[in-house]
């Protein structure tokens, strides 16, 4: 999607979505990071960031999962806690009712080549649980957008069952040519695992550009679904005989070991 910095549209925009993912037979529906808005004005954005209970996009896509019977994992939302934001994914179930959440563990803080600077830490508090939750799709395990360069975390969800791993994300364009593609395929390849990876994407309303490339990869690494840099809905099979097949082929998940200290030798 193309988020805007105003929640109520974006709100529709989620509903619309399920309702059509729905029709399409889809069993489960993944969004983007910062679902319920895409805006670095921080000022412009204050009063539009609210707690978890007065989100417009969290409530639009709980009524909409129950109407439709869908699944629904939102990638992400911008929501206030305390003193500071938190980044907030949410997997819902078909009665509406949700089933996980997860806080983004790592933040972007980066001076980008473009001149961008980036400072999540600076609005927004990190989590600290690494999440997976059964759906019908499989074991999922979550993250979002950063935390995609950090395999310790899929690694951890991994260990604990997870069979597909979720990635959305709002990835700039610099870092998503750069980078996207290879990241993504090597955290399915490493966990022989199905990546799900929903993206921004787009020029949007506060004037930033995102890389989109809403990704579906398999367990052996082979992109199922690319949806290039449109908006819209994409379907892919999760399949979860290729989950055992592949490693059953390459049993990364058997022969991990623990690994302690180093030793640095001069």
């Amino acid at each position: 999607m193309t988020a805007g910095i105003d929640p109520a549209d974006n709100a529709v925009a989620v509903a619309s979505a399920v309702a059509d993912a729905a029709a399409a037979g889809a069993a489960m529906l993944f969004t983007p990071e910062m679902t319920n808005l895409l805006d670095q004005d921080r000022e412009r954005s204050e009063a539009r960031v609210v707690a978890e209970a007065d989100d417009p996009v969290l409530h639009a896509a709980r009524a909409s999962a129950a109407r439709h019977k869908l699944w629904v994992h939102l990638g992400s939302l911008a929501l206030r806690s305390g003193d500071k934001r938190v980044n907030r994914g949410f997997v819902i179930d078909d009665a509406g009712e949700i089933r996980a959440r997860y806080d983004k563990i790592h933040l972007f803080d980066a001076d980008m080549p473009t001149g961008e600077r980036w400072r999540e830490s600076n609005s927004y508090q990190r989590g600290d649980k690494a999440v997976a939750v059964d759906t019908p799709v499989g074991v999922l395990g979550l993250s979002i957008c950063y935390d995609l360069r950090f395999p310790d975390l899929y690694r951890a969800v991994s260990d604990a069952g997870a069979t597909v791993l979720s990635v959305p994300a709002a990835f700039t364009v610099p870092t998503g040519r750069a980078h996207w593609h290879v990241l993504l395929r090597a955290r399915a390849i490493e966990s022989a695992a199905f990546v799900v990876a929903a993206a921004q994407t787009g020029t949007h309303a506060d004037g930033r550009r995102t890389f989109g490339h809403s990704l579906v990869i398999d367990p052996w690494g082979t992109v199922l679904l690319d949806m290039g840099e449109e908006p819209g809905l994409g379907i892919a099979e999760i399949d979860a005989a290729a989950v055992t097949a592949t490693r059953a082929r390459m049993p990364v998940l058997d022969h991990r070991q623990p690994i302690g200290p180093v030793d640095l030798i001069d």
